[in-house]
């Protein structure tokens, strides 16, 4: 009788996690970023991009203004590049891309560089992969 009890009890313990189905969460995401790269080259002679790398690593450029013109910084051109970021970003995260991570770098050569040098940001985004 004893034996029985014993069992009865440890199926009712531990029955259900002897029985249940195991759930495995599969958390896949497809990841994209966003670079871009501003040069600081006096006179406005540098170039600055924004390049888009797609989940499948096709890559996609688009010409951003030099932050720099002959007598100096240009607000005008740094406002505009702000927006076109900015309008980029809006359009993924709408798509259902998160931000993940976002990286500035600077990068100065040592003296006698003559005022040459980019700032350059990453914004790494992801999204879940739709399941068929």
């Amino acid at each position: 009788m004893k034996k029985i009890f014993v069992l009865a009890v440890l199926i009712v313990i531990a029955g259900p996690s002897l029985f249940a189905q195991e759930t495995k969460t599969v958390n896949n995401k497809k990841f994209m970023q966003v670079s871009t790269v501003e040069s600081v080259v006096s006179g406005g002679l540098g170039r600055s991009k924004m390049i888009i790398t797609n989940p499948d690593g096709s890559q996609k450029e688009s010409d951003l203004e030099n932050l720099f013109s002959l007598v100096g910084i240009n607000f005008k051109n740094l406002k505009s590049n702000e927006e076109k970021v900015l309008k980029t970003l809006k359009t993924y995260t709408d798509e259902g891309w998160k931000i993940d991570q976002v990286t500035p770098f600077t990068l100065s050569p040592a003296e006698g560089g003559g005022g040459v040098g980019i700032f350059m940001t990453r914004y790494l985004l992801s999204k879940p992969e739709q399941l068929l």
